[in-house]
């Protein structure tokens, strides 16, 4: 594909995917947009726009994954020096959505901070957001402007479908991503089961039943994303021990935090796919990425163009 057209559309990125950010600009057959993004010596984040965007249709492409402050004040600067700097339009892309799990009171006198995060990027200059495959799909009402929640479910089913695995099952990790499992699901053709699992506190996972019946089949657990790796290996030993053939994981957004590499590596599974919205320099053994930068250019050129965005979610 080769889509450029003089002076109207711009893509700019800052620190956190510069990778990926190139994949969507070869995509679309365009140059990235040149900014520059350091520190100062307090360590204040600066940022600039190296070139004239004034007229024109800027994207920011900026997940707000590790160092999750970092990339977002990253991703506010340079919404406002495109705003201030005349842009026509300034959409915020980002893949990977920080603080989406806090997107609730659990107690009191805690903040809602997912949708503080709305708050500062609309406040900032971002006349629409593009995202993917959001924790929270309610948090698309913490935003005053147009949000499109992309979904990684058929790039990963094509993967899955790849492998021609036979007696496949999908598997949610827990009753909270049964819906996100069975799109997955739906896409395949094959049944659905999930994991009855408690937290008792943050980041801490206990599996509690496996709904579902896994004997000999091949289990393919799906989540938005993987963080400490605890929730999928204890998800797929459970089901391993339950006679499984294999299981897999397929998730959108490898955060991989804390000890997940170490986890996941002496879990049984057989593969881990994952997108690479998250940039992974040392991923976890038997780990395979995924990009999803056709999918955001095809989104980022509908959006430039005044098209629908709702034909990728189909």
């Amino acid at each position: 594909m080769s889509f450029e057209r003089a002076g109207e559309l711009k893509i700019f990125t800052g620190t956190a995917n510069p990778e990926l950010a190139q994949k969507i600009a070869d995509h679309l057959g365009m140059r990235l947009g040149t900014a520059t993004v350091g520190r100062f010596s307090n360590g204040e984040i600066r940022a600039r726009l190296e070139e004239n965007v004034r007229g024109t249709d800027v994207f920011i492409v900026q997940p707000t994954s590790s160092p999750v402050n970092d990339n977002l004040m990253e991703l506010l600067l340079l919404i406002d020096a495109a705003r201030r700097a005349s842009a026509r339009r300034v959409t915020a892309v980002v893949p990977f959505y920080g603080y989406a799990r806090q997107d609730r009171k659990e107690r009191g006198r805690e903040p809602i901070s997912a949708k503080l995060v709305a708050n500062l990027i609309t406040v900032a200059g971002a006349r629409r957001l593009l995202t993917m495959d959001l924790h929270a799909p309610q948090i698309q009402g913490f935003f005053d402007i147009p949000v499109d929640n992309l979904s990684g479910a058929r790039i990963l089913a094509e993967a899955i479908y790849e492998r021609r695995l036979e007696n496949l099952m999908i598997f949610s990790p827990d009753a909270g991503g049964v819906f996100r499992a069975r799109q997955m699901a739906k896409i395949l053709g094959v049944p659905l089961g999930f994991v009855d699992k408690r937290r008792p506190e943050p980041n801490v996972s206990e599996v509690v039943n496996v709904i579902g019946k896994v004997r000999d089949k091949t289990v393919v657990i799906v989540d938005d994303m993987i963080d400490t790796g605890g929730t999928v290996a204890k998800a797929a030993q459970a089901i391993m021990d339950l006679g499984a053939r294999a299981v897999y994981a397929a998730s959108t957004h490898p955060v991989f935090s804390g000890r997940a590499r170490e986890v996941l590596s002496e879990a049984p599974l057989s593969e881990i796919l994952v997108t690479d919205t998250i940039p992974q320099p040392s991923p976890p053994a038997r780990t395979r990425i995924i990009s999803v930068a056709p999918l955001l250019a095809e989104a980022i050129m509908r959006v430039h163009e005044d098209l629908s965005v709702s034909k990728l979610f189909e």
